[in-house]
């Protein structure tokens, strides 16, 4: 399997610099970050490690998902996946990710929603970014559409 790269050019102390985030495997794009965007309610169109966090989860957990839904007899015709991914005080000191919530609505045809929502359970498990992000409480709210 592939290994891919992302790079960060970081300039400044942490509250008064800024860096540049950079999709290197894919050459997609290059995003602005900085600490007091990462920390605001307002992001004002920079990124934070939280939000590419969430866009891996929700990719990663919607082909786990398909997966599960297509190994349980379902025609997958669409699923709507968000990862909300909070930052937080750690007890221990500096910061941490204090949960993920995964929301999914899906359109499958041969399948009722206990069904999906017991694929959406096994894809939680099973997705790599879910078993990577182990020591943080994810949870789910699925249901077809």
């Amino acid at each position: 399997m592939p290994t891919r790269v992302a790079s960060t050019q970081w300039s400044g102390g942490l509250q008064d610099g800024s860096g540049q985030v950079t999709l290197t495997s894919s050459g997609t794009g290059t995003f602005d970050v900085s600490f007091p965007r990462r920390a605001a309610e307002d992001a004002e169109g920079v990124t934070s490690p939280e939000e590419l966090v969430a866009a891996a989860h929700s990719s990663c957990f919607s082909m786990a998902l398909s997966n599960e839904l297509t190994q349980a007899g379902g025609t997958v015709n669409s699923l709507v996946t968000e990862a909300a991914v909070s930052l937080g005080p750690d007890p221990a000191g500096g910061f941490r990710l204090t949960g993920i919530k995964i929301t999914v609505r899906g359109q499958v045809d041969g399948l009722d929603n206990d069904g999906f929502v017991k694929a959406a359970e096994a894809a939680k498990a099973g997705c790599p970014i879910s078993k990577a992000l182990t020591g943080t409480t994810i949870t789910l709210d699925a249901a077809l559409a």
